[in-house]
């Protein structure tokens, strides 16, 4: 897939749909910026090629990105970035994904598996948004 931003991973033991996760992969692209406004997106015939899935498993993907407002599909030219997800901090280079990089070394070398982590990481993330949540009521209520 020379030339092209994004290549797709199927992971065909997660039980989660193969047009889930092509829709999931290109939702973290635009948040963290490998997918720019503009950028094309492989065609259904180069993700097909890497990915041996059906090639109408990738138009489906393709429709929801459509019908969500994140790309455009123009005939015969391929499919488009319409709208980028990225916020300052959420790139590549940014000095959080540097912080959260080494963060997830320090977690795997203390043994931890990917769901560790992930649960580790919802569970902060929970427990900030209960606070945020607890915050607005008093200021409400004041």
């Amino acid at each position: 897939m020379e030339g092209d931003v994004v290549e797709y991973r199927i992971d065909r033991q997660s039980g989660v749909p193969a047009y889930v996760q092509i829709v999931r992969q290109t939702e973290q692209a635009l948040r963290m910026g490998v997918l720019r406004v503009g950028d094309k997106l492989p065609t259904a015939r180069e993700v097909v090629a890497a990915t041996a899935i059906n090639p109408n498993t990738v138009f489906r993907a393709y429709r929801d990105l459509e019908q969500a407002g994140l790309v455009r599909s123009r005939r015969g030219l391929g499919t488009f970035v319409t709208r980028s997800l990225a916020r300052p901090g959420a790139e590549d280079d940014s000095p959080l994904r540097t912080e959260l990089t080494a963060w997830v070394a320090r977690a795997r070398s203390a043994g931890l598996e990917r769901d560790d982590v992930l649960a580790l990481v919802t569970a902060a993330l929970d427990e900030h948004e209960q606070e945020h949540e607890h915050e607005h009521e008093h200021e409400e209520n004041a």
